[in-house]
């Protein structure tokens, strides 16, 4: 990936079109947050419900205010803490943001990725006269969120435009979604977890994370999502057949395909979409995942396994 590729990318977006890009948490599909044409593209390509809003990327928190109104201070202290970083910010929306982009809300979720190309690719986009890319994760509504380029053009491929554009990059860091956080009322409130945790939100802004009670519609919010093909259970006993996600301190039994068997709670994370995918590329009919234990990253992983089993 060079910087001639990247500037190509970025007036590509500038120019209507999509480009998917990788992010530390997953790949995303881009659109000129600012365009309602292309980003009415990203809802079709993607067959994503039109009220289901976008997190609109920037490339620093300087641009808060230009897509924000009404930003609290714990918000800024959290962007000064973890930006460029897996966390997006639920907030007031400014006249930037339109509908199209905030599914109709008066809020807008916003987000600094810390991935050298997105943050090249933003600069860029910036230097071009733009704001802020619109980009949720780059595979078809629901389904499994990708961490390579080749599982964008494996899910994508069908839905692009010959002048939409894929950058190549290594894989997800992270491996999930952004925790998503609502900064709209006196206190945090975490409405999807992520690698930013509680105890981190906490310590950064000294304040309480309140229940997430809110009618605030997030991306990842649904019962049902990051779902492959294969039927995913949690923590059963897995039968002949079966793909198995586990720790590795978990044995494999006689004829359970192992999908993955990652060290730490950081490395399940890493590696658990593309063990959903390769259980569909091995058509396999179950998945067991035993799910870790802890309040860090672990929650966020069982969220999405929760979401994926539904």
């Amino acid at each position: 990936m060079t910087s001639a590729d990247i500037a190509r990318a970025a007036a590509a977006l500038k120019q209507g079109w999509l480009v998917a890009f990788p992010t530390e948490t997953v790949y995303g599909l881009g659109a000129d947050a600012e365009n309602p044409e292309a980003v009415a593209r990203i809802y079709r390509a993607k067959g994503r419900p039109a009220d289901h809003p976008l997190i609109v990327h920037i490339s620093t928190a300087q641009l808060l205010d230009q897509w924000a109104n009404e930003v609290p201070d714990y918000a800024r202290t959290l962007a000064r803490d973890f930006w460029p970083g897996p966390m997006t910010l639920i907030l007031s929306r400014s006249s930037r943001a339109g509908d199209f982009v905030t599914g109709g809300q008066d809020t807008v979720g916003l987000r600094v990725p810390s991935n050298e190309i997105a943050r090249e690719l933003l600069a860029e986009f910036v230097r071009l006269g733009g704001f802020g890319v619109a980009a949720p994760s780059a595979n078809r509504f629901g389904k499994v969120s990708p961490t390579t380029a080749a599982a964008v053009r494996e899910e994508l491929n069908d839905y692009l435009d010959s002048s939409d554009i894929v950058l190549e990059g290594e894989q997800s860091e992270v491996g999930i979604e952004s925790t998503i956080i609502d900064c709209t009322a006196e206190a945090p409130r975490i409405l999807r977890p992520g690698a930013i945790t509680q105890e981190m939100i906490e310590r950064s802004t000294g304040l309480r994370v309140k229940d997430a009670d809110t009618s605030i519609r997030v991306s990842g919010s649904l019962d049902s999502h990051y779902a492959p093909r294969a039927k995913v259970v949690l923590n059963e006993q897995p039968l002949p057949g079966d793909g198995l996600i586990a720790l590795s301190s978990v044995a494999t039994e006689e004829g359970v395909v192992r999908l993955a068997a990652p060290e730490t709670s950081a490395d399940y994370a890493r590696q658990l979409y593309a063990a959903l995918r390769k259980a569909d590329e091995l058509g396999l009919a179950r998945v067991v995942a035993i799910t870790p234990e802890g309040d860090d990253i672990a929650l966020a992983i069982v969220d999405r396994l929760k979401r994926a089993s539904f």
